[in-house]
């Protein structure tokens, strides 16, 4: 997960060149970049609470959710919201994907394949995508009033419906505000809107297994 030393360069170019369009002093620009780029690069593990949409031509599905993940491909998505969905848990320990709901013992179901939709809405997913993607761009804006900067990667593969990303870090708490998620149109089609986020949190491997 670290930067090489000719993609850290470009990218304190683009951040200064995006501080800079923004309004913003060059100075602090690049402190923010440094800031976030020492988070980013040494992000071993996360734990949040989001709410997950997905949108399609058909409208949209807003869910509630806890998260736990790990760099090495380990996570735990529990759904909590609405409530005709709540309890419905997703966890791998990066070999093996369960599914399961706690309302409902004795019923657990094992998944082979991983799927895109769910994997994409992960920070981790991003990260990965975006420390090697051939494309990245980096820009300023305000969420809420609140200076943010966005950093944009391409999704690899050739998904229908997935491919681009944007994700909003806070100039403040250098925290992740929201993930979006686009299709090859540069249509909205996965928003994620984090409400809690705490890096590098302590994650014992049971929270990965049934």
């Amino acid at each position: 997960m670290k930067l090489n030393r000719l993609t850290a360069l470009l990218m304190t170019a683009l951040f200064i060149a995006a501080g800079c369009q923004a309004g913003g002093g060059k100075a602090q620009t690049q402190d923010n970049y440094q800031k976030i780029q020492s988070i980013l690069v040494n992000v071993q593990s996360y734990a949040c609470e989001a709410s997950v949409e997905y949108k399609s031509n058909k409208g949209s599905n807003v869910y509630d959710t806890v998260q736990k993940c790990k760099t090495d491909g380990s996570y735990r998505v529990e759904v909590v919201g609405p409530d005709k969905v709540a309890g419905n848990v997703t966890l791998s320990d990066g070999k093996t994907i369960y599914q399961f709901n706690k309302r409902i013992s004795g019923k657990i179901s094992v998944a082979t394949k991983e799927s895109q939709e769910r994997s994409e809405i992960f920070f981790t997913s991003f990260l990965k995508n975006y420390l090697k993607s051939n494309e990245t761009s980096v820009s300023a804006a305000k969420v809420e009033g609140d200076p943010c900067t966005v950093l944009e990667a391409q999704i690899p593969g050739s998904h229908p419906y997935l491919a681009s990303e944007k994700l909003w870090i806070d100039n403040t708490t250098y925290k992740p505000v929201k993930l979006i998620v686009y299709d090859p149109q540069g249509s909205e089609r996965i928003i994620v809107t984090y409400k809690t986020f705490d890096y590098n949190v302590s994650l014992d491997d049971s929270e990965f297994k049934v």
